[in-house]
């Protein structure tokens, strides 16, 4: 799959040994687009006020959820970073995030976007962006941008990836087999 575009959101997990970092970033080609926007706007008007934040939702609704997230076209890439102790999470995404963008650079992907945070926290990840790019063949596009959560409903595809994954690392199956072999992940190894 050729495509110049994704999608991303984290999970983590905190804990002095055991924990991870996961950014999922999701690929859905231009043609399916809208169409994803639309499903995911018709789950959130089920399930959610504003947008769809898998945290929030009971385990009827993640499961609901993760068969949506299933029927959307497009390919999956998960970077599931560890171990990652409570005060390093922020370490873990740059690290994560890195790592990310030499995946998605293997697929065609030449922007990224991911959900805002603090102003000082985009910044942070234009930064490790910027880094990445300096590993990849010169004259490389790839860029960042950051959006409202609340604003971009291809986010939230992200965002149910990363739970599923999240949950299977947890030691629940389910959400990650209803989304099949379209979930790439691989891990990163947080120093």
């Amino acid at each position: 799959m050729r495509a110049s575009t994704a999608w991303a959101d984290e999970s983590f997990q905190e804990d002095d040994t055991t924990g991870f970092y996961i950014i999922a970033a999701v690929i859905i080609p231009a043609s399916a687009q809208e169409s994803a926007r639309a499903q995911m706007l018709r789950a959130q008007a089920r399930h959610a006020p504003a947008k769809l934040h898998w945290v929030a939702r009971d385990d009827k609704e993640r499961l609901e959820l993760a068969y949506t997230v299933a029927e959307i076209e497009g390919l999956h890439v998960v970077a599931v970073g560890s171990p990652v102790h409570q005060r390093r999470q922020e370490r873990a995404r740059a690290y994560c995030l890195h790592q990310l963008v030499l995946e998605l650079h293997g697929f065609g992907v030449e922007q990224l976007f991911m959900e805002a945070r603090q102003p000082t926290l985009n910044t942070r990840d234009i930064t490790t962006v910027q880094h990445a790019r300096y590993t990849l063949p010169k004259g490389t596009h790839f860029r960042i941008d950051h959006l409202p959560g609340a604003g971009e409903a291809l986010l939230w595809v992200a965002d149910i990836m990363a739970g599923a994954v999240r949950a299977e690392k947890l030691g629940d199956p389910r959400y990650r087999e209803i989304l099949g072999d379209r979930v790439i992940d691989f891990p990163v190894r947080v120093l």
